[in-house]
């Protein structure tokens, strides 16, 4: 893989984000309307534009140091991908709220058709016309699409199809300059006993595109909730087969104790560190991100990690998450100081 790639235009404890950012209250309301066929799919694009623009000015200003379009053209973790995927139908695409899942039924096995199946590239080029900052961009992954699928196929065939699909949507995405990938696997956690089928699916994914790979597993945050609860040892094994350069994982709502976890079983790559809890509005300070990743330290080195959200920061207002980010980023400039002058008062 393309480790180094995104390294050498960032510092030493990069601080990036997981995906997803803010939707205001405007931005509901309308894609709701767009739902309940009040807007048409021209006028939501733009609104979309707009939004996306402003997110990653915010990142910026905050300091983040590889950004993310925010997810926001997505009405939650499953729905926009699954939308696309061939072989996927959706009897009914109305919501109530924008936020809600749709009902996918299966008609066909995916199969890729075009060399952009599900139009993910024309999303990121769009966000990359917006910044000079390297660029996170994510997609969910084929284990936790076929959660919410359902049709007369098997679970194995279906996950190594869509796969499939999003291996040739990640082939498009690098072509365009994509460098780093991240696959996110929300529905993970609450299925551990398939870990080996989604890291199976994964390699599939990841197969032949030379760029970072990041894997993102959490426990759930839908409506700012855990979804699940427990400890990555689920993972382990079957995640050391990943074809993939990060694990990124939460750390700061579960505490540091997945941190051994991770060293007992000698995760070979990056660790992207969890160290702001995106379940609560209380802001971090500085000093409290900078203990977490002193802690972090003590397992991982320095050079092998990156800083970031537990999770997505959807369920959190723009004024929080803006100073959540703002937070993480001198915590982790804080840090970085210490490594590279170490002062008498240090304790890493």
């Amino acid at each position: 893989m393309a480790r180094g790639t995104v390294r050498t235009r960032v510092p030493l404890l990069p601080t990036t984000v997981v995906g997803s950012y803010p939707v205001p209250d405007w931005l509901e309301r309308l894609k709701t309307d767009y739902f309940r066929g009040r807007m048409s799919y021209s006028q939501l694009q733009d609104v979309h534009d707009m939004a996306i623009k402003a997110a990653l000015r915010d990142q910026e200003l905050a300091g983040i140091d590889i950004v993310s379009d925010g997810e926001l053209r997505r009405d939650n973790d499953i729905d926009y991908t699954l939308a696309r995927m061939p072989g996927v139908e959706i009897p009914e695409t109305a919501k109530d709220f924008y936020f809600d899942y749709y009902e996918a039924k299966v008609a066909a096995l995916p199969e890729p058709a075009g060399p952009s199946p599900l139009g993910l590239a024309a999303d990121y080029a769009f966000t990359s016309a917006q910044t000079a900052a390297p660029i996170k961009f994510s997609f969910t992954g084929p284990f936790s699409l076929s959660c919410r699928a359902q049709g007369r196929v098997g679970r194995r065939d279906l996950v190594m199809a869509m796969a499939a699909v999003l291996n040739a949507e990640a082939h498009a995405l690098a072509e365009l300059g994509a460098e780093l990938l991240q696959i996110d696997e929300p529905f993970l956690a609450g299925h551990t006993g398939q870990a080996g089928l989604a890291v199976d699916a994964i390699n599939v994914v990841t197969a032949g595109v030379d760029v970072t790979w990041a894997l993102h597993v959490c426990y759930g945050n839908r409506y700012a909730r855990p979804s699940w609860e427990g400890h990555y040892d689920f993972l382990f094994p079957e995640v050391l087969r990943a074809d993939i350069d990060q694990l990124v994982l939460e750390f700061a709502r579960k505490g540091d104790d997945d941190l051994a976890i991770i060293e007992k079983f000698g995760w070979p790559g990056d660790l992207g560190l969890g160290v702001v809890d995106v379940k609560t509005d209380d802001v971090e300070s500085p000093d409290l991100v900078a203990t977490r990743i002193r802690r972090a330290l003590r397992h991982i080195p320095a050079d092998r990690l990156m800083i970031n959200p537990d999770c997505g920061l959807r369920n959190v207002t723009g004024a929080i998450a803006r100073a959540k980010l703002a937070a993480m980023a001198r915590g982790a400039r804080i840090v970085r100081d210490e490594l590279i002058t170490p002062s008498e008062g240090a304790t890493l």
